[in-house]
């Protein structure tokens, strides 16, 4: 039977998977001879029988499976039923999120007979064989739905998919065999039996299918009998078969028992695009295929439509060719013409839903035979700019896009939404334009958090829950056939606030860099917010997909932005999130990742690459032959793919040498100089050829290897790695420089600078910005950018800011840059936009006035002009552009003269500025040149100028007579200097204004001006006014101004002056320029030169500018403004005249005394000698008396009263009351509760303080200091001393004896300790006492305050250092350095080359005495370098430094090996040990016999002296030396010649040394004779 295409090319499960009990179990189901093989699937038993039977029975299976799907169950065979039970166990578990093998099904291994030879007979027919590829093994054809976590879309089949991969494999991997059937070891006799039944199966199978199935399994079933009549079986084979067969008859009502709570629906699933078909572009005439691949169950019927019309192959025999086969649907267009361009569309279906795939065909003539019969007729004027759509052809299409979405900003957390409507001119009806978001220019795709929408008109994008991930730049991207226009603008995400205040921000983009088995690698990126406080690190939280458990992945913050998550359950899938922590706490957790799935990247790949063919109801095994007892070889090509503090990865390839049977692996350590050896993982052994290893000694060097395992054993190790030190190999990025700021928008600066230098894996740049001077710094982005620039907005206009910039990566985040210059937040100056809206505001025969709008963008600086060109339009053709001025007009409006009569025309105006000159304006529309009547207002008239002064003047003017068409909304003014020429008129206002009147402030004085005024209506602005002036900006002498005044009953008024009036002069007062004759709230009197008006209940309604004019003069005036907050101010001083008050300079205030007394007072201003005091206590009054003393200063305005003692019952509230005159005041105190009883308990304090003042008491109490000396001084101030004051100290209730009397001149008493240590610690006092009293002061140095002097002491100690010395010794180099004495609390550390150096026996360091050093014996070269010698004092490290390099180094390295050579010598020269006496006496005759110890190596030579002769070894005097090491020296029989000097002289060449002795021979009668001498000499003394 031929096996269809994507069973042949597919393997369906891996090798390695196919462990001992797996191969075990399947061969139980094959028997020992090579004969056939009975395989059962479905409803069918097939056995050995030629190739046609087999596929003639296969085609009747597919027919009868597919009509009889739901009675399968009751008509299953046995093998049928065991793997229908494996495939409803899958399926249970997959719903069900089992894993647990022993939930599936049970194990047949321990119950099936043991384990014959394998058969090697091949099922496949010659043909069949040749058409397999060479080499290719035929893979088990499950028929089942394959899973892996992570790969589907939702999370629920992702649940499912994790433990039904489980499931699957465990099954695979107890039960693959289980559908064959034990072989027949008949003879060949029965083999032609079996074929004989064969040939009757074939006949069977034409028959329906009901009648098909019972058939075969009557059949196969006669033919497993006739096989066992045949055989020849023992009693125990037949026992051990019928248990076999009990035990799957069991199996056979369990499955069915199950059956019945599956999901029968499981197989199916919705159609699905593996290959989508593509858009081709293609000539006239040329052929075209479009393809596409399609999965799904049931196979998905597929149509093909062209502009959404199914296409109708038999309407156009030939044009169309539709095909599909294995999967692969082809729809080709023959001799392609214009007709064929439109879009075309494959839509497959099938009961479990429908999916549509689009693409276009264009197609194109060649230059020459464009047809216009295809353009609109009537047209002439068409562009020939055109484009294709899917429904023919059509204009150049314009793209618009209105109502569009700004720079938007939010918070983690919240929703946002973007947007904008699309307008597409000319429409197409039923064609939709293509939309397309982008974020970074990355295109975004639907997810849970963002959606996309397209209404007809408008598109949206939707943020369901904000995270910093979702920072970026954001693209709108329409296209209509080979058009597109694109929107951007950057949305900004801020943190969320903080649920701890100060703790770090959430980490970002949490994403899986690698995957397999045994471990999943996250990665981050660290946040732009560390909260005020440097980020200690990160926890790495995960969740298994369908549960809500999250649990911790390390159990110490890790800094660098990648860890290996272990601890994983294979197949299932996983999500991942990161939390920062600092000092204060941990931050939120990051956004999740997307879900991962604990698979090797293999395995991921074999899955997704399933086929999507259906179930075809058979099953092909592929025989293998046997690899059992093969021990895999060591793995190849290990290498250390990544390597930090925290952890290191290592990678390899498996051996070749593996057999079929799945291997596991050991990972070894080693430290580097050793061969140690050490499993890493002795409980779980790893599965991937990947592995990341924990719990390494930061710093140490190691080596890695590793070993493979299966069930014949442990193989040998690989070839090791190469030495890894254990530390991280990525450096933190350096920081950037030179950041520039530049000018953008009014709200936003953009930001550029150098990026980072030798920067590794950088992951972008945090920009942050803060308001110069203030010193605090905000974020001005959450999500890192890459590149070297940034735009920051969100500023605030105005404002001066300065920014700076660092970078990051995987390491960590880059010290800060420095910081920028300082700049002012607003647009940059650039050309101005055009002009907009040309109006045509008059015409006449030969010339037309007009008007437009200001552009919206005036580039930053003021417009200084407008240029303004026109052309003539005749039929419809634009001719030649010319220029209307040569000078810019600086108005919005302009009159263009000598044109012709009833001719069209169109303009163009173009802007400029100090920047130059902007872009024209869009063409205007066509305007004749012909008489007709204006429709805007006339000019204004009877202007006047009032209330000159030096730099500004008041402007008043009627409004026009003609009005125009529309009323008039407002007016214009103009203003040049008197001289200047026309083209220098300016505008003062830029919007209209609707008063009559206008303050021209700015004027420069002495400078004379004329004005004009123009009015508006909505026609346009109309003519200006005849000129006012000219008029000279100055005040004239004697010129006065309108003055307020607020009279003692609150009465306001306004009061005006005027020196320069003639009889005929008046005041005529006015609101806002308009006459208050009569106004009912105001109230006018004149006399001689002087008015007043005055309000009569000044209020909101009298807001306004007063101004009063004097006839008959030269323009004389004044005005005065009341605004709101003049009102305010005139209200509350009128409030204060009709209600005056006793000004007060302090309020009522309490203080205490020195002996305890209260004291109560406060300070007017000023008093009179009339001004009264009245003293209330709990609203009643008090007087002077025992308790009260009471006293006024007028003078200072001082109001006091005294009380000796706060007692409980003056808890209350005190005022005093203030008349001075009509004038009142008061000022009140409440001493009540917890204000009372501190102010009582701090009266009694000071009572008791100053009665232990009136005896010896101490000024300032005991306190510490350190002197230079490094003592402890304990000192305190005494006062009130006399001669028999006596001070004693104690230390722990024990008095200390002070050798020195204590001596108060100078009010200081002291207590010196030298050499302050532990033993120092305790409570010390000291006790001042006389015939007056006492006094004592504690100083507790003890817990806390002990360290806080100990590390005082110790800074006082690093402080006396001295600096490093080099000093060469025989042993090597020391550095050392003295200190004025050494405590154990002063911690010392050395480092070198900027490394903590680690102590060894050749390395050594310690304290002698005062010094600190550090030993290094037998230096080397490596040893050269900068030392450090830091002494930290508990808080603070204090460094000294010596550089051991160069010429220092190798003069103390000479300097050693002199040392080195010398103590060489001195340790090995030759010298004498002992042995000799100093004198020798001996009688004569006798023998003298003495010996000596030498050494020195190498041996000495020995010679002997006798008075500084040498001395030669004879007969009489013997001299020897035996083994290098004794020298004997014997005379026989002395004599009085032997005596003498004699010397011992040893020597090699290291040196020589002699030993002298003197040896004294005396003669006995000699000494007899002489002690008789001796004795007469004194006895002749005594007589």
């Amino acid at each position: 039977m031929s096996l269809p295409f994507y069973q042949r090319s597919h393997q369906h499960y891996d090798f390695s998977y196919r462990n001992k009990d797996l191969r075990t179990t399947v061969s139980h189901y094959q028997h020992e001879k090579k004969r056939s093989a009975i395989y059962t699937q479905g409803s069918t038993a097939y056995s050995s029988r030629s190739s046609a039977a087999h596929r003639q029975e296969a085609e009747a299976f597919r027919q009868a499976s597919a009509a009889s799907f739901q009675q399968q169950a009751s008509q299953y065979a046995l093998s049928s039923d065991v793997s229908r039970k494996a495939a409803s166990a899958y399926d249970y578990g997959s719903s069900h999120g089992l894993t647990d093998s022993s939930l599936l099904l049970d194990d047949y291994s321990s119950k099936l007979s043991p384990k014959p030879k394998r058969a090697k007979h091949s099922l496949l027919s010659g043909e069949e064989k040749e058409n397999l590829p060479s080499d290719y093994m035929v893979p088990i054809f499950l028929g089942r739905q394959k899973h892996v976590s992570g790969i589907t879309d939702t999370e629920e089949e992702r649940i499912k998919e994790a433990a039904a991969y489980i499931a699957q494999r465990n099954l695979l991997a107890s039960e693959e065999g289980v559908t064959t059937s034990k072989q027949s070891t008949a003879s060949k006799q029965s083999t032609a039996s079996k074929q004989s039944m064969t040939s009757k199966q074939s006949t069977a199978s034409r028959q329906s299918t009901a009648s098909k199935q019972s058939v075969v399994s009557k059949q196969a079933t006669s033919t497993l009998q006739q096989e066992e009549t045949f055989e020849k079986k023992s009693r125990k084979v037949a026992i051990r078969e019928k248990a076999e067969r009990l035990s799957l008859r069991k199996t056979l009502e369990e499955t069915e028992a199950y059956h019945a709570k599956l999901n029968e629906d499981h197989l199916l699933h919705a159609p699905e695009f593996i290959i989508k078909p593509r858009s081709h572009t293609v000539w006239e005439k040329e052929n075209v295929k479009l393809h596409c691949s399609i999965a799904g169950w049931p196979e998905p019927r597929v149509t093909w439509y062209k502009n959404q019309v199914p296409i109708n192959v038999h309407a156009n025999p030939g044009k169309y060719i539709i095909e599909s086969r294995y999967g692969m649907h082809t729809l080709e267009i023959n001799a392609c013409d214009f007709e064929d361009t439109a879009q075309y569309r494959a839509s497959a279906m099938n009961v479990k839903g429908e999916l549509s795939a689009y693409a276009s065909v264009v197609v194109k003539r060649y230059k020459g035979e464009f047809d216009e019969t295809r353009f609109h007729a009537g047209v002439s004027t068409m562009p020939l700019s055109f484009a294709v759509t899917p429904y023919g052809y059509a204009s150049k299409f314009e793209i618009h896009f209105d109502d569009k979405f700004d720079v938007s900003f939010g918070r983690e957390g919240e929703t946002m939404s973007l947007g904008c409507r699309v307008v597409i001119t000319p429409e197409i009806k039923h064609f939709q334009p293509e939309i397309q978001w982008y974020r970074n220019g990355v295109p975004l795709s639907p997810s849970k958090w963002v959606q996309t929408l397209w209404s007809g008109e408008r598109a949206t994008l939707t943020f369901s829950h904000l995270n910093k991930e979702d920072e970026g730049l954001y693209t709108i991207r329409v296209r209509m056939g080979e058009y597109y226009e694109q929107y951007s603008a950057y949305v900004f995400v801020r943190d969320a606030d903080a649920e701890i205040e100060g703790a770090p921000a959430a980490p970002l983009d949490v994403k899986c860099l690698e995957a397999n088995k045994d471990y999943i690698i996250i990665s981050w990126k660290q946040p732009a917010v560390d909260g005020g406080s440097p980020i200690l690190g990160y926890f790495i939280d995960k969740c298994e997909v369908g549960t809500d458990n999250w649990s911790q992945c390390n159990d110490t913050p890790v800094k660098f932005a990648r860890f290996p998550v272990t601890g994983l359950i294979e197949g299932r899938s996983y999500i991942f999130r990161v939390r920062a922590v600092n000092k204060t706490g941990i931050g939120f957790p990051s956004r999740v990742s997307e879900p991962v799935a604990a698979l090797d990247p293999a395995e991921k790949a074999r899955l997704k690459s399933r086929p999507s063919a259906p179930w075809t109801g058979q099953i092909i095994v592929t025989e293998e032959e046997p690899s059992e007892g093969i021990v895999p070889g060591p793995p190849t090509d290990l290498s250390v793919t990544e390597a930090t503090r925290s952890y290191v990865v290592l990678s390899w390839k498996p051996p070749r040498q593996r057999g079929h049977e799945g291997i596991m692996y050991f990972v070894e350590k080693c430290e580097a100089g050793t061969e140690n050896w050490q499993r890493v993982n002795t409980e779980l052994p790893v599965k991937s050829p990947r592995f990341a290893l924990f719990d390494l000694a930061e710093g140490k060097s190691y080596s890695f290897r590793v070993r493979c395992s299966n069930s014949a054993g442990v193989g040998e190790p690989s070839d090791a790695t190469e030495v890894t030190v254990v530390g991280d190999k990525l450096d933190i990025p350096k920081a950037p420089g030179k950041i520039i700021p530049s000018r953008n928008t009014d709200t936003s600066v953009v930001v550029s600078w150098e990026e980072s230098t030798d920067a590794k894996e950088l992951v972008g740049y945090y920009i942050e910005a803060s308001i110069a001077g203030s010193g605090k710094w905000e974020p001005c982005n959450n999500n890192p950018v890459k590149g070297s620039r940034f735009t920051c907005h969100g500023l605030v206009t105005g404002q001066s800011y300065i920014f700076r910039v660092r970078a990051v990566n995987a390491a960590g985040l880059s010290e800060y840059s420095q910081d920028s210059e300082a700049i002012e937040v607003k647009a940059a100056i650039a050309p101005p936009s055009p002009p907009h809206d040309i109006t045509c505001l008059e015409s006449f025969r030969d010339s037309m006035v007009l008007g437009w709008k200001q552009p919206d963008k005036i580039g930053g600086a003021e417009i200084t002009g407008y240029y303004v060109n026109y052309r003539e339009v005749i039929d419809g053709v634009p001719g030649k552009w010319r220029e209307a001025n040569v000078k810019a007009v600086s108005e919005e409006a302009y009159k263009i003269s000598n044109l012709k009569e009833n001719v069209v025309y169109q303009f163009q105006v173009a802007a400029m500025n100090m920047a130059g000159l902007g872009a024209p304006s869009a063409v205007s529309e066509c305007f004749k040149c012909e008489e007709w009547t204006i429709a805007v207002p006339g000019p204004p008239h009877s202007l006047k100028c009032s209330e000159v002064r030096k730099d500004s003047l008041v402007l008043q003017w009627k409004p026009p007579v003609h009005s125009g068409r529309t009323p008039v909304t407002g007016y214009f003014v103009d203003l040049k200097e008197a001289k200047a020429k026309e083209d220098q008129w300016r505008g003062l206002n830029e919007a209209a204004i609707k008063n009559i009147y206008l303050k021209v402030r700015g004027l420069k004085e002495g400078v004379s001006y004329v004005f004009r005024v123009r009015a508006i209506n909505q026609a346009g602005v109309g003519k200006p006014s005849d000129l006012a002036g000219p008029v000279v900006a100055e005040t004239r002498p004697g010129t006065k101004e309108v003055v307020v005044n607020v009279d003692d009953d609150g009465v306001i008024s306004l009061n005006f002056e005027c020196d320069q009036m003639t009889p005929k002069s008046e005041f005529t007062w006015s609101k806002d320029y308009v006459s208050t004759e009569d106004s009912p709230r105001l109230e006018v009197e004149s006399k001689g030169n002087k008015t007043k008006m005055t309000f009569k209940d000044l209020g909101m309604d009298d807001l306004g500018l007063y101004s009063c004019d004097v006839t008959d003069t030269d323009g004389i005036a004044s005005s005065y403004l009341i605004d709101e907050e003049e009102l305010k101010r005139l209200l509350a001083l009128s409030h204060e005249h009709k209600f005056p008050t006793v000004p007060v300079k302090s309020e009522l205030a309490v203080e205490i005394l020195e002996k305890g007394q209260v004291r109560f007072w406060m300070q007017a201003e000023k008093l009179s000698g009339n001004a009264k005091v009245n003293y209330i206590f709990n609203e009643k009054e008090i007087f002077e008396g025992p308790k009260y003393k009471m006293h006024i200063d007028r003078n200072t305005g001082i109001i006091e009263m005294f009380m000796e003692k706060l007692q409980d019952e003056d808890e209350g509230t005190y005022t005093f009351q203030l008349q001075d005159g009509k004038a009142t005041n008061h000022s009140t105190v409440v001493l009540i509760g917890d204000v009372f009883k501190k102010l009582q308990k701090e009266a009694e304090f000071q009572r008791q303080e100053w009665i232990r003042k009136q005896g010896p008491h101490f000024a300032e109490y005991l306190s510490w200091e350190v002197t230079g000396e490094c003592n402890v001084l304990l000192k305190c101030k005494v006062a009130n001393i006399k001669k028999e004051t006596h001070i004693v100290w104690y230390k722990d209730e024990r008095e200390i004896s002070v050798d020195e009397k204590h001596d108060f001149k100078d009010g200081i008493c002291t207590l010196l300790i030298t050499e302050f240590s532990k033993k120092d610690a305790g409570i010390y006092e000291v006790i001042l006492k006389d015939d007056r009293g006492k006094d004592k002061s504690r100083l507790k140095l003890v817990d806390e305050a002990f360290k806080e002097l100990m590390t005082e002491v110790c800074k006082k100690i690093a402080l006396s250092a001295t600096d490093l010395k080099i000093q060469s010794t025989a042993e090597g180099i020391r550095l050392y350095s003295f200190v004025t004495y050494y405590v154990e609390d002063l911690k010392v550390n050395w480092s070198h080359n900027g490394t903590a150096i680690r102590y060894s026996d050749r390395v050594k360091t310690g304290v002698t005495g005062e010094q600190i050093w550090l030993q290094i014996n037998e230096p080397t070269p490596n040893d050269k370098g900068k030392y450090v010698m830091e002494l930290f004092d508990g808080k603070t490290g204090h460094q000294k430094t010596v550089d051991l390099s160069g010429q220092a180094y190798e003069e103390a390295y000479a300097e050693f090996q002199r040392l080195k050579q010398a103590a060489i010598a001195e340790k090995n020269r030759a010298r004498v040990l002992g042995g000799l006496p100093d004198v020798v006496t001996i009688q004569e005759g006798k023998a003298l016999n003495l010996t000596c110890n030498v050494w020195g190596d190498p041996p000495p030579e020995v010679s002997w002296l006798k008075n500084e002769k040498a001395l030669a070894s004879d007969d009489h005097c013997n001299l020897k030396f035996e083994a290098g090491k004794t020298a004997y020296f014997t005379i026989n029989g002395v004599s009085t010649a032997d005596s003498g000097k004699y010397g011992l002289v040893v020597k090699n060449k290291y040196g020589s040394e002699t030993s002298d002795f003197t040896v004294s021979v005396f003669i006995p009668e000699e000494e007899a004779r002489m002690a008789a001498l001796e004795a007469q000499k004194g006895g002749k003394k005594a007589k």
